[in-house]
């Protein structure tokens, strides 16, 4: 059916094309978008396999004006991220690769690890990808400029916490160092995360030379040490070349229908990491189309595009491209070809590893697998998707629940779900189970995958199909269960006596292991961190009469609860908002257990 055309404006903006359930099968943007609409039903277009696969499922559209193509740029690279529709070439990486942020907004800034950018006058430093290196970084930092790692207002003079006392920290909680002395700590650490080696080693040097002038031979020794320190650090850095300063090396490499991607991150010279990507269904679209989605899609991410980025060919569209990285970064961006010299190199050098990565890719084995999974599990229909339940508990204290969902040769961890165990108290793993598959069921509508598989034995299994019957009219489509069963790996069905053996190293086996796996460690992760952050949570706040404000005063003035036990009553009684009833009962009630 071919939608009415007539209404659609001559303006630039988005359109989104529909089926017959409103599900969204491709969002494209256009100058002037009854133009760009028009060509996929005028029957001269000449469209690929792809576009006219569209066509013929497409039975609504809609669109959105927008007040120039920058705007829908941003508008189209958002829809894409929050749809994924069908007949988009989609990046499915739903990370956000990690900054150093240096929070030199604050009078006594930080450093800190942020995921999100910020315009709020921060400097940040990165993306590093992965994140191991970043860590080290931040680990080098904390334990040569001894910066503070706080977030205390320092508006008012307090005791030096355990970091001072453990020599991580130059306590300007306390006044132990000059707001000018800290600022030139700050300041080093500027010019180490920008790879300024040498107005670093000028500046240290000299304080250096002037502290041992003054006779202040300890301090002197303690910048020399840092020196080394910051030497042997940028000998191991994977340094490019200094002059080429921050840009992005895109390589990439395609065949049959699928396309990898490589992605060097080149800051200040020096490559601070480096990913791969990977982008099924697109053989029908040509280079420079790939090249474009690519480059949107990356950067509609979380990432700061630096001024510089250089690919093996153009992308369609460069120049609108160009000026919307721009706005983005806010700062002239250009994305080059370059056919010569050192970032020929780089690029040639990233298509090399792109091509590498592509033959090492589990989704080129996707397919494969699923047909060994049917034909050896028995399963009714052939499968393209697979979750799995697991339950984290210990000894019944904040017992959560995991699904995580398979597809394609990757996890999807937008359909990833977690939970608190709310009814069950107690350790019971069958009604724990019961409830977060029935809960999620819920969650998701009813959409769960083909195949379902839940940790455990014939008890677990028996418990779900309960849980799958009580539901029976919620589902699009009923999948089919299992139970992964260890020691040894063995997986019970609904439609067979004995259990499948996994122990056997099949690729089909490891595939559905991982996938437990995966489930297990999602649920184990978010377990942890509950439990950590109620081990963290302050025996103050199950004492009577010390609300907030009591705690922060206390916390202000005596720094930690061990300051706090040390106190006497008449100290704790003469604080701001005190009376010695409080005082007395959080002495004594501290002194409990």
């Amino acid at each position: 059916m071919v939608p009415d055309l007539s209404s659609i404006p001559l303006s630039p903006g988005i359109y989104i094309f529909k089926d017959e359930k409103e599900k969204v099968l491709y969002v494209g943007k256009a100058k002037i978008l009854r133009n760009r609409v028009r060509s996929y039903f005028h029957k001269s277009s000449g469209l690929d396999m792809r576009k006219s696969a569209l066509v013929k499922e497409v039975k609504n559209l809609t669109y959105i004006v927008t007040g120039n193509e920058l705007e829908a740029f941003v508008l189209e690279a958002n829809l894409i991220k929050q749809y994924k529709p069908r007949f988009n070439v989609v990046l499915r990486d739903d990370k956000n690769y990690p900054y150093l942020k240096l929070t030199v907004n604050e009078e006594w800034p930080r450093l800190e690890v942020v995921r999100r950018i910020r315009k709020d006058g921060a400097l940040y430093f990165g993306p590093y990808v992965p994140a191991g290196s970043m860590w080290e970084t931040l680990a080098f930092i904390r334990r040569n400029f001894l910066i503070r790692d706080c977030k205390y207002p320092l508006d008012k003079p307090m005791r030096p916490c355990i970091q001072h006392q453990m020599g991580r920290c130059r306590a300007p909680c306390a006044g132990h160092i000059s707001s000018a002395d800290y600022l030139k700590l700050i300041e080093e650490i500027r010019l180490f995360l920008s790879g300024e080696k040498k107005y670093l080693m000028a500046a240290l040097e000299k304080r250096m030379g002037r502290l041992s002038e003054e006779m202040k031979y300890e301090e002197a020794a303690k910048i020399r040490d840092r020196i080394r320190a910051i030497e042997k650090v940028w000998e191991s850095q994977k340094v490019v070349s200094p002059e080429m300063g921050d840009l992005d090396v895109l390589g990439f490499y395609r065949a049959d229908s699928g396309v990898s991607f490589q992605v060097f991150f080149i800051r200040s010279g020096i490559m601070v990491g480096s990913k791969d990507y990977f982008l099924k269904n697109a053989a029908d679209v040509h280079d420079k189309e790939l090249m474009y989605t690519f480059l949107t899609q990356l950067y509609a991410k979380e990432i700061i595009p630096p001024p510089e980025i250089i690919t093996p060919l153009l992308p369609e569209g460069v120049r609108s491209l160009e000026k919307w990285l721009s706005h983005r970064r806010e700062g002239k961006i250009k994305i080059t070809s370059p056919g010569k010299g050192k970032k020929k190199e780089l690029i040639e050098m990233a298509s090399d590893n792109a091509r590498f990565l592509y033959g090492s890719r589990r989704e080129l084995r996707a397919e494969e697998l699923l047909d060994d999974l049917h034909d050896r599990l028995h399963l009714k229909k052939k499968t393209d998707d697979i979750g799995a339940f697991d339950v984290s508990t210990l000894s019944g204290d904040e017992a959560v629940g995991s699904f995580v969902y398979w597809s394609g040769g990757e996890f999807r961890k937008d359909r990833y779900r977690k939970l608190k165990i709310r009814t069950v108290r107690g350790v019971d793993d069958y009604s724990m189970m019961a409830e977060i598959v029935e809960r999620i069921i819920d969650n998701l509508g009813g959409n769960l995958p083909g195949l379902v598989i839940v940790d455990g034995g014939k008890g677990h299994l028996e418990t779900v199909k309960k849980v799958i019957r009580k539901k029976m009219g919620s589902f699009s489509r009923l999948p089919e269960l299992a139970a992964l069963a260890k020691d040894p790996d063995r997986l019970y069905l609904t439609t067979a006596d004995e259990p499948v053996d996994l122990e056997d190293r099949k690729p089909s086996s490891l595939l559905l292991k991982s996938i437990r796996d995966e489930a297990h460690r999602f649920a184990i992760g978010y377990h942890r961190t509950l439990r950590e952050k109620a081990m963290l949570q302050s025996p103050l706040v199950k004492i009577q009469g010390i609300g907030k404000k009591r705690r922060l005063e206390l916390l202000r003035v005596f720094g930690s609860i061990k300051g706090i036990k040390d106190a006497t009553i008449d100290e704790i009684a003469g604080l701001k908002g005190f009376n010695r009833k409080v005082a007395e009962n959080l002495y004594h009630e501290l002194r409990r257990g």
